[in-house]
């Protein structure tokens, strides 16, 4: 039901609809902040999403799940310090948060800083779960900011072949282009344009390099 309002332009409605639903157990306050945080991202209300979440890590300090949520939102925001300050709370409340190892190792190699710890992070998230394509990828997109080429590709197109997603699609792309191998890069890319073409991490990349499509 609260999708189906938010389909119809009624956030507000839908919202109000998800506070209401009854809470039978320990973690259902919390599931339903989620749960509201989603509905304003899907409507492009990412500040009130990040606001929503940031009410919830005021209320339940000690949820992980929370605290990643709304780092995520800080980074939609540009917010990356902050990202980083959640991110790293998140970690010391459970050093084998393997989502937060990935994004904090992610967000530093896509900022082009402290690469080697950027690698340590995502070559531990790795550790705890082995042949994630998303976390491969990341380790893929640090080893291309490394300038190690050849060990970028062999990654990313082990992470693209797991699990054709648009935004490792965007990643592959550029690490193909890069290695001059630009027929399989436009391939790439635009197998990740038929996926979603409105995906911003893709279109950036292919603006940026002045892919030919």
């Amino acid at each position: 039901m609260p999708r189906i309002l938010v389909r119809l332009g009624r956030v507000d409605e839908a919202r109000a609809t998800l506070r209401k639903l009854p809470e039978t157990e320990p973690r259902d306050a919390a599931v339903k902040i989620q749960a509201e945080a989603q509905l304003l991202r899907e409507a492009k209300r990412h500040k009130d999403a990040y606001e929503v979440l940031a009410e919830g890590v005021r209320r339940f300090p000690e949820d992980g799940d929370l605290l990643y949520d709304q780092a995520m939102m800080a980074d939609r925001l540009g917010r990356h310090e902050e990202m980083e300050r959640l991110l790293r709370k998140a970690l010391t409340q459970n050093a084998d948060n393997a989502n937060a190892l990935n994004a904090l190792g992610y967000s530093l190699a896509d900022r082009g800083v402290r690469l080697d710890e950027a690698r340590s992070l995502i070559d531990r998230a790795l550790t705890l779960r082995p042949g994630d394509p998303y976390i491969t990828d990341s380790l893929g997109w640090v080893e291309f900011r490394l300038g190690r080429l050849p060990e970028a590709l062999r990654l990313l197109r082990q992470a693209y072949a797991a699990r054709p997603d648009t935004e490792i699609a965007a990643h592959l792309g550029e690490v193909l282009w890069a290695s001059g191998l630009r027929d399989e890069a436009r391939r790439v890319f635009k197998e990740g344009r038929e996926r979603d073409a409105n995906n911003e991490v893709l279109r950036e990349a292919i603006a940026r390099l002045k892919a030919d499509l």
